[in-house]
């Protein structure tokens, strides 16, 4: 006698308890074994990677007004170096400065590289953002080392390294990747 195709004899039946259990297992063995083989294990703290370049003078603490961005090449003299720098007036995570309110950043969105440049368009100096990209509306938070408000983007704008001394401010790295670059610390390709 043959039996009926797809009958319930001819097929497996994996219940949900037991899918729950092997697909809990494999996520559980997952983790262990990427935190193995990882560079951090669970529970240590990671830490953003920071290209370090040669310190160069960006501004002069006099010349900054609060809420007046004021365009900067770094690290390069490249069009994909052209960053900002703004004196907040508020506080700002690696802000540097008398009030740790100078802050510098990649004037390219991270999601797709749009230009954020444009700073009287771009610039939102009541709620110290940056943004929306023409392109798909991110924001950035530039109190909060650029991380993002809303839109498509997933990682925070590469802020520029400032360190302050006496009344000039320089640069001196890259936290963080900027857009187009496979690595930060790689300078510019000749045209």
């Amino acid at each position: 006698m043959q039996k009926e195709h797809g009958s319930p004899t001819d097929r497996a039946c994996l219940s949900r308890r037991r899918f729950l259990l092997a697909t809990g297992g494999a996520t559980a063995t997952t983790i262990f074994l990427a935190a193995q083989f990882s560079r951090t294990g669970i529970g240590e703290e990671l830490l953003a990677e920071v290209a370090a370049y040669e310190r160069k003078k960006v501004a002069s603490l006099s010349d900054l007004k609060v809420d007046t961005p004021v365009s900067i090449f770094y690290p390069f003299d490249d069009l994909n170096s052209l960053s900002f720098i703004v004196k907040l007036g508020v506080p700002a995570s690696g802000g540097v400065g008398p009030s740790s309110d100078i802050v510098a950043f990649s004037t390219l969105c991270t999601h797709v590289g749009g230009d954020l440049s444009k700073m009287e368009k771009t610039y939102l100096k009541e709620h110290k953002i940056l943004g929306p990209c023409p392109l798909h509306l991110t924001t950035f938070d530039l109190r909060r080392h650029g991380m993002v408000v809303a839109g498509h983007a997933t990682q925070s704008l590469p802020q520029v390294v400032l360190e302050s001394d006496g009344k000039d401010v320089y640069a001196t790295g890259i936290l963080g990747l900027i857009y187009g670059k496979h690595d930060s610390a790689d300078p510019p390709e000749p045209i």
